[in-house]
């Protein structure tokens, strides 16, 4: 009996080694090595290739990509217009973010004028169905597959020839050519590149399902991501109703773009104006909140920062940050001490994005500054102010990109007030109808904020 071969595959990267290592090589993730078999190919028969003839790239003629309306416009800018004919899509979210809502939503809207066949290897045709009725999905195009054995799928996807397939998900898929277990790096890869082979001979647009790991990204090999034509994430707290859609990858389109979600009892409900929604429930004057703007792909965020100080009981001052990163809000700090003469060592600070939103960009820095000040000298913003700019370290307030977009937000959400940086100020060649107030540095932002 000829000896079983066994290689080790990073379950981050996919390197194979033929001992195991604790360190993977390549990526540097630790005790990331797994023991999987080699299926034995050498009696297989070689079939004949077809040769590819080099073109030049002048003579090929560019088409413009045929896409399909998934029935919701947040989607579609996210996608660049629509699912694009014969494209591969990756989904990744937590669980219970509501990944198959969203894609079941889909099914039942999306325009197109074939068969859609939502493939399922975690529930069952009676789990879907509840679940469709709950949305009241009325699709009579809609086609429901529980099976798990690639083999199998491909069949009936060449035999009912459907213009979209759903995978939910690609870790419960399997081929019996691979000798380890659903999930695993070899089966995840075969997979998708079976997968991915299948829908562009046959032009069928795809959307697969994947698991995310417990830092985010999506379960599987590296290489998962860039096999697909797409990569989304589902984003949100799963105690908040709103979901944000974001694209990582896309080949028809920019990734700059997002797409705003309510999750609701009939499913998910787009938001087609996520400024009131994020600074509706507002008091009328509280100290340590203050309006920013930020910018999400093309579309700007009007959102409600919330700082709190207090005494520190501990000889430590504790630094709190939800939904910013924590060492900017250190940093912050530390400029306020520094340059605005704030004594804030002892005490903890706290700062919150109001509803659940994350936010990396530095055009919110004056925003933390002015509200951490608030908070600490009790003194209220008005409510009519929206803080716009980045800080540096010497305290100066640093310009920021798409500055009009930015105050027609305000303008048009009745904001009456705009402190943004002064550089900014000088550029602006239209004339808007709230007031613009240009600072050079974060003491005159005080100051016309009326906290100094």
């Amino acid at each position: 009996m000829a000896k079983i071969k066994t290689v080790f595959v990073c379950n981050n990267c996919g390197y194979e080694s033929t001992k195991w290592l604790g360190k993977c090589p390549a990526c540097n993730e630790w005790n990331s090595f797994f023991e999987e078999k080699v299926a034995n190919t050498t009696n297989n028969k070689i079939e004949k290739k077809e040769k590819s003839i080099p073109m030049e790239l002048n003579n090929i003629i560019g088409q413009e990509a045929i896409r399909t309306s998934t029935g919701f416009a947040e989607l579609d800018r996210v996608l660049g217009g629509g699912l694009v004919k014969g494209s591969l899509v990756l989904l990744g979210g937590e669980p219970g973010i509501g990944k198959s809502t969203l894609i079941l939503q889909i099914c039942s809207k999306i325009k197109t004028d074939g068969k859609v066949l939502y493939i399922s290897g975690e529930e069952s045709g009676e789990q879907i169905k509840l679940r469709a009725d709950r949305l009241n999905i009325k699709n009579e195009n809609l086609m429901f597959l529980g099976e798990t054995d690639i083999d199998l799928i491909e069949e009936s996807i060449i035999k009912l020839q459907p213009k979209l397939v759903i995978i939910d998900s690609i870790q419960t898929m399997y081929s019996e050519e691979i000798t380890s277990a659903p999930g695993s790096v070899s089966q995840v890869r075969e997979i998708t590149a079976r997968i991915m082979k299948m829908c562009k001979a046959n032009e069928i647009t795809t959307i697969i399902i994947g698991h995310v790991t417990k830092d985010g990204s999506i379960a599987g090999p590296r290489v998962l991501e860039h096999m697909v034509d797409t990569v989304l994430y589902l984003e949100g707290e799963r105690y908040f109703s709103y979901r944000i859609l974001r694209g990582v990858k896309n080949r028809f389109g920019s990734t700059n773009e997002l797409g705003m979600f309510e999750m609701q009892n009939e499913g998910m409900v787009e938001i087609n104006n996520p400024s009131s929604i994020l600074i509706s429930e507002r008091e009328d004057n509280p100290s340590g909140s203050i309006i920013v703007s930020s910018i999400e792909g093309t579309r700007p965020l009007l959102i409600e920062l919330q700082a709190l100080t207090t005494p520190s009981v501990f000889g430590l001052p504790r630094r709190t940050a939800n939904g910013i990163d924590y060492n900017r809000l250190t940093l912050l700090i530390a400029v306020l001490e520094k340059k605005a003469g704030l004594m804030l060592g002892n005490q903890d600070a706290y700062l919150n994005v109001v509803g659940g939103i994350k936010i990396n960009e530095p055009a919110i820095d004056l925003g933390i500054i002015l509200a951490t000040c608030s908070s600490f000298k009790n003194i209220p913003i008005s409510k009519d102010i929206v803080a716009i700019g980045e800080v540096g370290l010497t305290g100066e307030v640093r310009t920021v990109n798409l500055i009009d977009k930015r105050i027609k937000e305000a303008e048009k959400m009745g904001f009456k007030t705009c402190i943004i940086p002064e550089n900014n100020r000088k550029l602006l060649k239209e004339d808007y109808k709230i007031e613009i107030i240009g600072v050079k540095n974060i003491i005159e932002a005080m100051k016309k904020a009326g906290l100094r």
